[in-house]
This record gives structure tokens, sequence and C-alpha cells, in this order.
């Protein structure tokens, strides 16, 4: 039976999609107690390892090594892998007039993104610079930005601390930044909105090209349907998606919050992410190719998805 690498980031929507193929994982990696440590859905001949991971490493990693059969990448890191990887239509997230914040700290003086960029350059910390954030908010400022990187969870608190003019929050930081002492400049998938009358694609589940010719003819596209039964599988017991993250609250204690997650479920967990159909790869299409003319990615091409 062949085992698949399944790498996905550590947010709440992507936690969310693989646990019926891959079955409840505890924090140390370990199936839990009882029939739903293993898979809840029939994965043919197949198995499928889960590998959570930082989303701006998982973008290096598809770009500099290719060894995950399947991954969670920004949508920003599609161009880079394009040749290796292939889009799975399920697994993608969008913000659908809404999306990663610019924030500042409460009691800074900055009262506007344009008061931000305005005299100098401020200080900004990015969540990596393959992130869909920050290829989004150079696209949306018409040019490349000088940024600081840092790990997703790191910049809340970087900010509020003052080591940083402002910085760009993913996840579910999104929803509780006003509790960490920040607030909004900017929602970039609303300025995406207004700007270009589309969507904005955030995160992208890929897939090795090369599945085909490993494991036979029709294997991509087999792997592609049962990766789908999961995420549609996950949507339908919300109740139990939110008792596995749940299990994981210790790292991630937002999620146990009840109506968090239950707000952030809804952005980032809908149908677009069960199948994002000719829609999402417009959008796609708008932000590369945007992308592609300051010279922040390379030329997407046509772009398809299995």
């Amino acid at each position: 039976m062949p085992t698949l690498t399944l790498a996905h980031s550590p947010d709440a929507d992507d936690m969310a999609m693989w646990w019926p193929i891959t079955g409840m994982r505890d924090p140390q990696g370990d199936p839990i107690a009882g029939e739903l440590g293993s898979p809840v859905l029939d994965t043919a001949r197949w198995r499928f390892d889960p590998i959570p991971d930082d989303v701006q490493r998982l973008n290096r990693r598809a770009i500099d090594t290719a060894d995950l059969d399947i991954t969670a990448i920004s949508a920003h890191a599609y161009p880079h892998v394009r040749d290796r990887y292939a889009i799975t239509a399920c697994g993608g997230s969008f913000g659908e007039g809404y999306g990663p914040k610019l924030v500042v700290a409460a009691s800074s003086p900055h009262a506007s993104l344009d008061h931000l960029f305005e005299g100098r350059s401020p200080t900004l910390a990015v969540p990596g610079l393959h992130t869909t954030a920050y290829l989004a908010l150079c696209v949306l400022l018409g040019r490349r930005l000088d940024t600081h990187e840092r790990l997703f969870s790191e910049i809340p608190g970087a900010v509020a601390s003052g080591e940083f003019d402002a910085g760009l929050l993913i996840h579910e930081a999104q929803l509780s930044f006003a509790d960490l002492g920040l607030r909004p400049l900017a929602d970039l998938g609303s300025l995406w909105k207004d700007r270009f009358d589309s969507i904005l694609p955030l995160g992208l589940n890929v897939i090795g090209r090369d599945l085909d010719a490993r494991f036979g003819e029709g294997s991509l596209a087999e792997v592609s349907r049962i990766l789908r039964d999961s995420v549609a599988c996950a949507m339908q017991r919300r109740a139990d998606t939110k008792t596995f993250l749940r299990l994981h609250a210790e790292r991630r204690p937002e999620w146990l919050d009840d109506a968090l997650v239950d707000r952030y479920l809804d952005m980032y967990v809908s149908e677009m992410t069960l199948d994002m159909g000719a829609v999402g790869i417009d959008a796609l299409t708008t932000l590369l190719t945007h992308g592609a003319r300051l010279d922040l990615c390379p030329d997407p091409a046509e772009i398809h998805t299995y």
C-alpha cells in the first residue's frame, strides 16, 4: 500500500481538511484512541502521512526539494513549482472580500495604509516572502517592499511590542488581533475586491505531477478524488472536526474559542475549498499575472486543476 506524504499548515482550515483520510493524530503525531484514530473514509490503495508545518517552510520545501507528495503552499508559490506540482481543485483557501490584515500597535501614530508608507519605509513583518499576503500587498502598492520575515505566530507580539511598525497577519490572528493589542490598517481581501473585482486566492493544495509515472496511469486523478472526499467529510462532520482542533489547543489556545473557530472555518472552509472551479482559476490567474508583471513571481502560464 503506497504511503503519500500529506503536508499542511498548522492553521484550523488545513488541520480540518485531512483527518478523515489520515485519522486523528495527537500533538505528538500518534493516532488517538478509538475509531477516529483511523481513517473514516475508504482510501483505496493509499495511505496518507500528515506532516504539519509552517506554510513558508512548506513553500521553501516545495521550491527547493519538491520531496513531498502532497503539500499546502501559498498561492504565490505556485509559479515557482508548477513544473513539479499540479493544483488540486480542492483544498484551497480564498478571501471572498476578506483576507490577511495589515496591522499596527494600538498606540501607533499611523492612521492609514497611505500614512504608513508616507515619507519613509516602515519596518514591516511578513510571514514569508512566498506568502500570498506579501504578494498581494506588493501588488496593491505597485512595488516590491522591504520586509522582515517572521514566523506567523511571532508577528502579533513583535508588532505590539514596537519591534516593527506594522505586520501582516494570516491564520486565526486575522480575527483575534484586537485582543493582542493591535489595530487594522487594511484588509487585503477587501482592498483586492475593490481593485480587481476578484476574490483573493490565499493557500493552495498541490500534488506531485509524477504520481502517474510512479504508481500508474490515473493515480494523480484518483488521489485528487480522495482528497476532495476528505474535505467534504470534514465539512459535513464539523463537530468531529472541532473536537480534533481542541486536541491541539495546547499549542493553539484560540481553538478553545468555539465561536472563533466556527467563524474561521466558515471563512476558509467553504464551497470554494471543496472545488475552486473556474472562479478560483480566474482569481489565481489575476493574482499571479499581476505578481509576474512586478517580477515577484514567474509567469504562471495557463492554470489547470485536478
